[in-house]
């Protein structure tokens, strides 16, 4: 029932035992599949039962997470929800379509693994708040850099003063996409989809992990949630597409450190993705996709082993809520969302194109790149500052928003 945190367990002889909980994937293409290797091994373990997967495209197969028998497949997630009741529901379908879905799921009576972005407002934020209070249940959001045990090293690095005063957070992440990846789906590269937000841009979508984790550190120096105060960016785009591909944003606090995240799709080089954390006692490097770390001291930058995932995290809350805390939990997000309505009113990202950029390959597979780029965001992320502050020949006004609440 609703708020029962014995849901997953039944009484035998007087005495409690696990019964592995119910899981469903509605979303099961695509990202989901990556889902669904996770789910994989806990299924074959016995520590979860995988009861159906839904997509309105065919289930594709995956050599790493192959459907057990007895797996239903549904194109209709309300069918799915009437016919097998799972427990808990990983929602990995477009961003504009979570708050509906999450809701029939709730309704269900279904906790939920809901990847990110978990919303696109402070509206459907608040929307699910309430709905998660009303059925009484959780709601983990697909932030698994959250996970990692090299951000608890760096926070408890920040907590033991290693750094001294932090002054600045940054972020940098240079990927590239092909135009594959944009032909993916009708969502893909829309800044909205018959009539509905869907922001789909590097900030939002691919890269939001490095606003996440920047929000993380704040949170971790301020005891307390983060809240952005005012928004400064810059949109870039080297394709017809109705949202960034590159982009520099500057976020500042009611209290706290600013945050710098400099981020592109159309990299000539790749950065996994690095956070620096800078002190008046020195700097912390986080590669967060790798769970890298150099701390101050260190010769050389180390990896942090110990990730723990999101999926188990959610299932052993379930059996314990007040001795295992959720990970990414609604509330923790709230920051982010915030970030993101602020972006909903920002201008169209500038088009850059003619000499500024470079094209490899061909079909799906062309890549363009914006030349310079990654010198350009690192030097913005090396100074706090936006490319138009850097006196960069490309670079357009900052849009800038002042956030309540």
């Amino acid at each position: 029932m609703p708020g029962d945190s014995t849901a997953g367990w039944c009484v035998v002889s007087g005495g409690v035992t696990a019964t592995p909980p119910r899981v469903a994937v509605i979303g099961a293409n695509g990202h989901g599949r990556w889902h669904r290797r996770v789910l994989a091994p806990l299924h074959a373990a016995g520590r979860l039962r995988l009861v159906a997967l839904v997509d309105v495209q065919p289930v594709r197969d995956d050599p790493a997470a192959p459907v057990p028998p007895g797996v239903g497949v549904f194109t209709d997630h309300r069918a799915m929800l009437a016919a097998t009741r799972p427990e808990v529901v990983v929602i990995c379908t477009p961003p504009h379509t979570h708050l509906a879905i999450a809701r029939d799921a709730l309704a269900s009576g279904a906790d939920l693994l809901l990847e990110k972005p978990p919303v696109l407002s402070l509206a459907e934020h608040e929307e699910l708040t309430w709905a998660l209070a009303a059925a009484g249940r959780v709601a983990q959001v697909g932030f698994q850099a959250l996970g990692s045990a090299a951000l608890t090293a760096l926070t408890d690095a920040l907590a033991a003063g290693r750094l001294g005063t932090v002054t600045g957070i940054s972020s940098v992440a240079a990927w590239q996409r092909p135009d594959a990846y944009y032909a993916r789906s009708p969502w893909a590269g829309r800044r909205s989809l018959d009539g509905r937000t869907v922001l789909d841009g590097a900030l939002v979508n691919p890269l939001a992990h490095a606003v996440m984790q920047c929000l993380a550190i704040g949170e971790a120096l301020g005891g307390a949630t983060p809240w952005p105060a005012v928004i400064e960016v810059e949109r870039y785009r080297v394709r017809p597409i109705e949202v960034e591909d590159t982009a520099v944003l500057r976020v500042l606090f009611r209290a706290g450190p600013p945050v710098l995240v400099a981020v592109t799709l159309a990299a000539e080089e790749f950065v996994a993705g690095e956070v620096v954390v800078t002190g008046t006692a020195g700097q912390a490097v986080l590669e967060y996709p790798t769970d890298r770390l150099r701390l101050p001291g260190d010769v050389v930058t180390r990896r942090v082993p110990g990730r723990q995932g999101l999926l188990e995290n959610l299932l052993a809350h379930r059996v314990d809520p007040s001795g295992v805390p959720l990970i990414a939990p609604l509330a923790r997000t709230a920051p982010f969302t915030a970030l993101l309505d602020a972006l909903r009113a920002a201008p169209e990202p500038r088009l850059l194109d003619g000499d500024l950029v470079t094209t490899v390959g061909a079909g799906g597979q062309r890549v363009r790149h914006l030349r310079g780029v990654v010198e350009v965001l690192r030097r913005a992320a090396e100074r706090g500052a936006l490319p138009s502050e850097l006196a960069v020949p490309w670079a357009t006004t900052a849009y800038r928003a002042e956030l309540t609440g």
